[in-house]
């Protein structure tokens, strides 16, 4: 008998704000303002995605940037959150760092630290409600001018015991170096925040090694394309710089064809921490559950290892020791389930 992998305790490290939002709500909530939307976001959803080249980065953004819109009172900030609490504790997540740009949303909640002060409230709600720990990254866009990242990262290191954790970099990483943000993870870092950039998606190991060297990563969103690099994996796995592998994602945005492609098992023999992540449900159609559901079907892992992927994710959350104790222990008492 295969153990239910819906009560296995798990954190869950890479899960973007709007992207988290139930495919229903979009739905119901562009609607009730009557707002349009493309056919990718409704009756063709799940979209096709292939986001190797601009043009296809581009239409993804479109698409995230439909969805952010229909965001637009307090009201609907905390049904996202609570909902997405309600997703986790379905999943068997008992941990969630979620990753939120506040400029994205500034200019109708009233600001970058209004905004970052209501999906805080949001969040602790959302937490008590499902019983979930929440934690919440702020992340700066590649795309825009280093110095906003600074400013991001300022706003961070002021909440840095008020429940924001970490400090990320998101979007096209083709677009900057990571080198050019090394001031804004400074400020982060020496705030006591985990230094969590997106790296090594689309474009290859050269990425991975950026953000660990340039930006002090201790932990790379995606690195996949690590797995090209026999030297880099031994690198991460030396550091135990956990990767945050979203396989879903990965083949909805045309990094990889299929999901046996994408080189989970590669990682996990090779030592380098991963943390499963779903990215964005609301585009890719699939939540964390399905994430270890192809770690089991497609990958082969044995429930050891899959108990182990669950351990490495906590162990590269931020989350508190003694919830960290527990949820270890919850680990090894699943496992030991017969």
């Amino acid at each position: 008998m295969l153990r239910p992998l819906d009560t296995l305790p798990k954190a869950h490290l890479h899960l973007h704000f709007t992207g988290s939002m139930r495919h229903s709500t979009l739905i119901e909530l562009a609607r009730e303002q009557r707002l349009h939307l493309p056919d990718a976001l409704e009756q063709d959803w799940p979209p096709r995605l292939r986001a190797t080249d601009e043009r296809g980065w581009f239409r993804f953004q479109r698409l995230y940037d439909i969805a952010r819109s229909v965001l637009t009172r307090p009201e609907h900030v905390y049904r996202l959150l609570r909902e997405t609490a309600e997703d986790e504790a379905a999943a068997g997540s008992r941990w969630l760092e979620i990753q939120v740009d506040p400029s994205g949303y500034a200019q109708r909640f009233g600001g970058l630290t209004a905004t970052l002060e209501l999906v805080l409230d949001a969040m602790g709600e959302a937490s008590r409600h499902a019983g979930v720990g929440i934690a919440l990254v702020v992340a700066a866009n590649r795309t825009r001018h280093p110095l906003d990242a600074n400013t991001l990262a300022r706003l961070a290191a002021q909440y840095a015991d008020r429940g924001v954790v970490g400090f990320g970099l998101s979007n096209d990483e083709r677009r900057a170096q990571a080198r050019d943000f090394e001031r804004a993870f400074r400020i982060a870092k020496r705030a006591g925040l985990l230094a969590v950039p997106h790296g090594g998606e689309l474009l290859g190991p050269r990425s991975v090694a950026q953000c660990v060297d340039d930006l002090g990563a201790d932990r790379v969103g995606h690195g996949v394309r690590a797995a090209e690099d026999a030297r880099l994996m031994e690198r991460l796995a030396d550091r135990q710089i956990c990767c945050e592998v979203c396989p879903s994602s990965n083949v909805g945005l045309g990094v990889a064809e299929r999901a046996a492609d994408v080189p989970v098992r590669r990682l996990f023999e090779a030592g380098v921490p991963i943390a499963l992540g779903s990215d964005d449900p609301l585009l890719f159609g699939s939540r964390l559950l399905r994430q270890y559901e192809l770690a089991r079907e497609v990958y082969r892992f044995h429930d050891a290892e899959i108990a182990e992927l669950a351990r490495q994710s906590i162990r590269a959350s931020a989350a508190p020791e003694s919830v960290r104790k527990e949820l270890l222990k919850g680990v090894d008492d699943w496992l030991s389930a017969k």
